[in-house]
């Protein structure tokens, strides 16, 4: 689609979502949930934008929460399974974290023990992390199961407790996945099937977690799907859910932004936008993630004008480059960053205060709808 067409009289900066491109995302999903016989879950920490659960709860079982505030949003605007994990749950939250879950995951034999019987007595299904140790994510920042991660029980632990000899574990979740492909899950559910087998014949349900990256180019729906029909043969009592948060939302919007000047340096032009790598889209710096710009050239080679992109915050590694434009950039000139629905508006932050960017929705007439503004009162608010 033309973005830039599309947003023209949105103001800037402000991220996008198109409901078309996500229906047809969900409708990928619901067919790994038909044919598969697994459960799906959108994963508030990837994706949050409430204005379209009713969309996506047309779809999908429900949600996953890690945290309190993603437990109500989840039960109030989808209305669906919740389903809560956290690394620690605070003790003057887990009463009211247990009357809005349907499912909690404790990360630790400890958190097992503190709640797990409580969690059973208010009727919510209790299950537990487990660490298999094995990740293909390469950026340690982002790999669950890093050396010396404290996400998760590794099996030589739960062998040797109580709780993994004796006590009943109603589930247990895995999440060892960022934006991995078919041939991670295989190994993943290979690796769960030879060394959990004991845990899985006693358990009701499997979280596989998130990380499936299944709508991008390179993953293969149809070997996954097998996949998940081979684990649920060798466990058929189990209810097997996947929560991916990333790859609903990979590629169904945009942000919006405004060049505000251009500076020349020693190396290449600096073009000055009205939004911020470090608080709109901080993944660029964090994974470090070059996101894609509608109308740049694909290679210097091609002619055009190069530039290095700059936000608008101080911080001196508020950039990103370097983009190749056919024409020169001018102060006014409207840039459209792709694929910035994940993991961005789930992520901003009002550094140096930095306006938060506007929220619209393409509605799947084909309506434009700014849902969002933010304002002085949103800045201060918050310290």
């Amino acid at each position: 689609m033309n973005w830039l067409d599309t947003t023209r009289a949105l103001p800037s900066p402000c991220f996008v979502v198109d409901e078309n491109l996500l229906r047809a995302n969900l409708e990928l999903f619901d067919r790994v949930q038909q044919e598969a016989g697994v459960q799906v879950l959108l994963a508030l920490k990837g994706f949050a934008t409430y204005h379209v659960f009713p969309l996506v709860g047309r779809y999908l079982a429900g949600i996953t929460a890690s945290s309190l505030n993603e437990a109500r949003l989840g039960a109030e605007e989808m209305k669906k399974e919740v389903h809560l994990y956290s690394p620690a749950y605070r003790p003057d939250e887990i009463d009211t974290l247990l009357k809005l879950g349907s499912h909690i995951t404790f990360n630790s034999l400890n958190e097992w023990r503190r709640y797990a019987t409580k969690a059973q007595e208010a009727g919510v299904s209790a299950g537990l992390r487990i660490n298999p140790e094995y990740s293909p994510v390469k950026t340690d920042l982002y790999n669950p199961c890093a050396r010396g991660s404290r996400l998760g029980v590794r099996l030589e632990d739960l062998k040797q407790s109580e709780v993994g000899q004796t006590e009943k574990l109603d589930g247990l979740h895995v999440h060892n996945l960022c934006e991995s492909n078919h041939e991670a899950l295989a190994t993943t559910l290979e690796i769960l099937a030879t060394k959990f087998d004991r845990y899985l014949k006693r358990a009701s349900w499997l979280n596989l977690g998130g990380g499936h990256l299944m709508t991008s180019d390179n993953y293969d729906v149809n070997t996954a799907i097998a996949s998940l029909k081979e684990i649920r043969g060798l466990f058929p009592h189990l209810k097997i859910y996947l929560e991916p948060g990333s790859a609903i939302a990979w590629r169904t919007g945009a942000l919006v932004a405004t060049v505000l000047d251009v500076v020349e340096t020693s190396e290449y032009p600096v073009a000055l936008l009205d939004t911020s790598f470090a608080t709109h889209m901080p993944d660029c710096l964090e994974m470090p993630y070059r996101p894609a710009i509608e109308s740049e050239l694909e290679e210097k080679s091609d002619g055009g004008v190069t530039y290095r992109l700059g936000g608008a915050s101080c911080l001196a590694g508020d950039q990103v480059g370097l983009y190749h434009f056919p024409a020169p950039l001018e102060p006014g000139q409207r840039l459209i960053f792709l694929d910035m629905a994940h993991y961005t508006m789930v992520k901003t932050n009002t550094f140096n205060g930095v306006g938060l960017p506007a929220i619209a929705i393409i509605r799947e007439s084909g309506k434009v709808e700014v849902v969002k503004q933010f304002d002085y009162d949103s800045f201060k608010s918050r310290l």
